[in-house]
């Protein structure tokens, strides 16, 4: 995957809360640190109305970041971001470092497509519960998906969606997977409406048996 996303940033050398409180009152900059690779961690700063601006697009979050410090590019990818929990401020960033030739860890966002139109929905009145509206995986930085998608098209009545049944991009893979199949978690589950004929056909089934 190409560098689509460049941030400018500084280096600094003041620490502490009281430094990063003055940057970000008093010169709309954010603190944050770069860590990773065979470098030292660099403590920097990034205009903070250019880093919200970026935060804008999803895709940011699971994309390369072309990294210009002081002139010096580095390629990153987002890994932490503190925010105020009130006012929309980014108080922290934390940017990791990769490189193209080593695998990487990282979270892709989760996309749930053809949710609503699916017949289970559409026509027999089904719910959708999501369990994870993210991925942990492993790839290269250039097989870096912008997302995972997971399609509902053929889904049926009490249908459950694990991991396994994700259609993973070349050359990506599943943290929890390389753990065993053990690990196969719930990705989303696709619930009967309460009182369908479904249900008391199985509830019927079930006395039957006692």
């Amino acid at each position: 995957m190409s560098n689509d996303f460049k941030l400018n940033a500084q280096a600094r050398d003041l620490q502490g809360k009281g430094a990063s409180r003055r940057l970000r009152r008093l010169e709309n900059k954010v603190p944050a640190i770069v860590y990773g690779g065979k470098k030292k961690p660099a403590n920097i700063t990034i205009a903070h109305n250019e880093l919200i601006k970026q935060l804008e697009n999803e895709a940011f979050y699971s994309h390369i970041i072309e990294l210009d410090i002081d002139g010096k590019a580095e390629n990153v990818i987002l890994k932490d971001l503190q925010r105020h929990p009130s006012k929309a401020l980014v108080m922290h960033a934390d940017f990791l470092r990769v490189s193209k030739t080593k695998k990487l860890k990282t979270t892709v966002p989760l996309h749930f497509i053809n949710e609503d139109s699916c017949k289970a929905v559409k026509l027999q009145g089904c719910t959708v519960a999501h369990s994870m509206t993210e991925l942990e995986i492993t790839c290269l930085p250039a097989n870096l998906p912008e997302y995972i998608e997971v399609d509902f098209a053929e889904a049926e009545a009490g249908s459950v969606i694990h991991i396994s049944d994700l259609k993973l991009p070349k050359g990506v893979e599943s943290v929890a997977l390389s753990h065993g199949s053990d690990h196969d978690l719930t990705v989303a589950v696709v619930n009967k409406p309460k009182g369908s004929a479904a249900d008391e056909e199985e509830g019927g089934e079930e006395e039957a048996a006692e």
